[in-house]
């Protein structure tokens, strides 16, 4: 089924860096490792808040690296927590406690690169890769970051104006993909692309929607999302898996 592809395109948040738990759910383990006294749902509102609030305004700059990114995004989640009066705390506890969580999940990222920058490493001498992802205009330093630059190229929602789930997006990764290895529509067809997500609706629905084939690293997500897996061409649970589907 994947024995033709070409070139591969990697979602990044959720995929690599988590190997498909959904982020809220890495944060939450922050919370409570900081034994943060909120309950989940009250933890996850902020969260959309926050995210909300990254995406209108640009609180990331291009030079952050990933641990600022966590600190201001976390820094967002608490003060709406204190500000809808649901935790009751000092300032200087509010940031302690903030940055803590910021931290846990920093090195929670760095165990899973273990796991993952192999993989990456090891597809990018066989196959050019592309990087497609909602993020917020400094995936370069992230990248860079976290020594991952193994990619031909770079589709960044907050650069090019299109996010997931449209699956523009994704065309412009296969598009990057035909330029970085000098190939043409005839000779680099969307079905020879392959999209490696961990979700199903943002990343293996869209992508399948334009005919790339598919590998659905099925995780721990956000928890109310219909999927149907005859849609993705494979289904792991590991980012590890990749390589002997890919490889062999």
């Amino acid at each position: 089924m994947l024995k033709d592809i070409k070139g591969i395109i990697f979602d990044y948040g959720g995929t690599i860096d988590t190997n498909s738990v959904h982020w809220s759910e890495v944060l939450w383990e922050g919370y409570q490792d900081q034994a943060i006294p909120v309950n989940k749902e009250e933890f996850r509102n902020s969260y959309v808040f926050a995210e909300r609030a990254l995406a209108k305004t640009p609180y990331i700059k291009p030079e952050h690296n990933f641990l600022d990114l966590l600190m201001i995004k976390c820094d967002l989640e608490t003060q709406d927590l204190v500000q809808r009066q649901v935790w009751t705390v000092s300032e200087d506890e509010r940031v302690s406690k903030s940055q803590g969580v910021a931290r846990y999940c920093y090195d929670y990222v760095l165990r899973v690169l273990k796991n993952s920058r192999p993989v990456i490493e090891q597809l990018s001498v066989h196959y050019p890769l592309v990087l497609v992802s909602n993020f917020y205009g400094n995936i370069h330093t992230i990248l860079k970051d976290f020594n991952l630059e193994y990619f031909k190229d770079v589709i960044e929602s907050a650069v090019v104006g299109v996010r997931k789930p449209d699956p523009r997006i994704f065309q412009l990764g296969v598009d990057a993909l035909r330029e970085n290895i000098g190939l043409d529509d005839d000779n680099l067809k969307n079905s020879e692309v392959l999209v490696v997500g961990d979700s199903f609706s943002k990343d293996i629905v869209p992508a399948d929607s334009i005919g790339c084939k598919t590998i659905w690293i099925k995780g721990k997500g956000w928890g109310d999302e219909v999927v149907d897996e005859s849609v993705p061409s494979v289904v792991v649970t590991n980012i590890a898996e990749l390589c002997d589907i890919m490889l062999k």
